[in-house]
């Protein structure tokens, strides 16, 4: 009989794979300064049990757990020339065994290397936190090599940033070869973002669901890098904004604009009102003509362009006061551009929705969806819950004139 029948004999075959498969485990799972010595194994099936019992020399008596002795079993292996040991009997049998603290150790140093190998300063500062590390290995199916040809073109258009004007899709095209490779989704996308957003301390969106708010936060990322992305989509509705609009008529401003070609915008010291309804804007047009004053219209949760354009307002030295809905998007919308572009309430506050439910029909329309506090004023949701009524803006449009005539003097 040579040696390897006698092996397999008394360990091979497969009812004894699981009891293999178990005393493999435990050699993957011993530290290597520290030895198999002696351990107890249970849920032993009759023919597991035998086969441990013949390699240590104990009854055959069936129980279903056993201490195993691994040096009685080595010796008995070696004095029976069938192996050197167990672990070696196992090789011989499944291949070869891996100690996992090894392993782990290892594959966590190739993963160390390669954030090492980053140069570019805000990619390799994101990529030292253990979230945004397993943010890649993520992208990359923890593959080593697709994360590393992931960073190579991460780094490619980070260092072409910021640009002037240059589309996203020519970005791409230019620097990975693709034109798409850095649309929405794809994994050089997702670094490129992550370095953006925390360059500018920006949060994702608050609502996992709402896909809209974070299509247009992503589109004010790349556009905070002077990069477009559907540049023509959702301009910015201005009315008697000095020096980028005819007087007396509402007028668009896109991304493209703002952008390639950014506007001096003559504001220092002034205020621009800023609301979130496109009827609005019409109406003050039709009731103020050239005599209102500056205003921005947001058109519900500001896009690229609407951010963009507040941005570059609050940068030349306006006083942006906001005014929306009185429900719950509307408190939503005006936390965003009040924390995002330091804007302050314009009739917006709890004594204004009050005053603004005598004069609204009843019943009116009701609140509805998920509630919010508003930033600026913790009454007005104390308020909005107790009466439970929305109120449009398009409803206080004659209140909101006054204001617009009076800055106009």
């Amino acid at each position: 009989m040579t040696t390897d029948n006698r092996l397999q004999r008394l360990l091979g075959g497969e009812p004894l794979a699981a009891l293999r498969r178990r005393l493999r485990q435990r050699y993957e799972r011993a530290a290597t300064e520290a030895p198999l010595q002696v351990f107890r194994i249970e849920r032993l099936t009759a023919v597991e049990h035998a086969a441990l019992a013949a390699l240590q020399g104990k009854s055959s008596r069936f129980a279903a757990s056993m201490q195993i002795d691994i040096a009685a079993i080595d010796a008995v292996l070696r004095q029976a020339g069938v192996a050197d040991s167990l672990r070696a009997a196992l090789e011989q049998l499944d291949g070869c065994i891996v100690y996992r603290a090894v392993e782990r150790e290892a594959l966590q140093t190739q993963w160390q290397q390669l954030r090492d190998t980053c140069v570019h300063p805000a990619l390799a500062s994101l990529l030292q936190m253990p979230s945004n590390l397993g943010l890649l290995k993520r992208l990359a199916g923890r593959n080593h090599a697709t994360a590393a040809h992931f960073l190579e073109g991460a780094q490619a258009v980070l260092n072409r940033l910021p640009a002037r004007g240059l589309t996203r899709a020519q970005l791409a095209a230019q620097e990975l070869g693709d034109a798409h490779a850095l649309d929405n989704g794809c994994a050089v996308a997702t670094l490129v973002l992550a370095v953006l957003r925390s360059t500018l301390n920006r949060e994702p969106s608050p609502d996992p669901e709402d896909a809209e708010f974070e299509e247009a936060s992503d589109r004010e990322l790349w556009a905070s890098a002077g990069v477009l992305v559907n540049e023509l989509a959702r301009p910015a509705l201005v009315l008697n904004l000095p020096g980028v609009a005819t007087l007396g008529e509402p007028a668009y401003l896109s991304l493209r604009n703002l952008l390639r070609s950014p506007p001096e915008f003559a504001v220092q010291g002034q205020t621009v009102f800023v609301c979130e309804n496109p009827n609005l804007i019409a109406i003050a047009a039709d009731h103020l003509g050239e005599n209102c004053a500056p205003m921005v219209c947001t058109d519900g949760m500001p896009a690229a362009a609407q951010r963009t354009l507040l941005t570059q307002l609050a940068q030349a030295g306006a006083t942006l006061r906001y005014h929306g809905d009185f429900d719950w998007p509307g408190i939503r919308i005006g936390n965003h551009v009040m924390r995002e572009h330091g804007t302050q309430p314009w009739r917006f506050g709890a004594a204004d929705y009050l005053a603004a439910l005598g004069i609204a029909p009843r019943p009116g329309r009701p609140l509805q969806g998920a509630e919010d506090e508003p930033s600026w004023d913790a009454m007005l949701a104390l308020a909005m819950r107790t009466e439970q009524q929305a109120i449009d803006e398009e409803l206080v449009a004659e209140l909101l004139i006054q204001d617009l005539t009076q800055q106009s003097e």
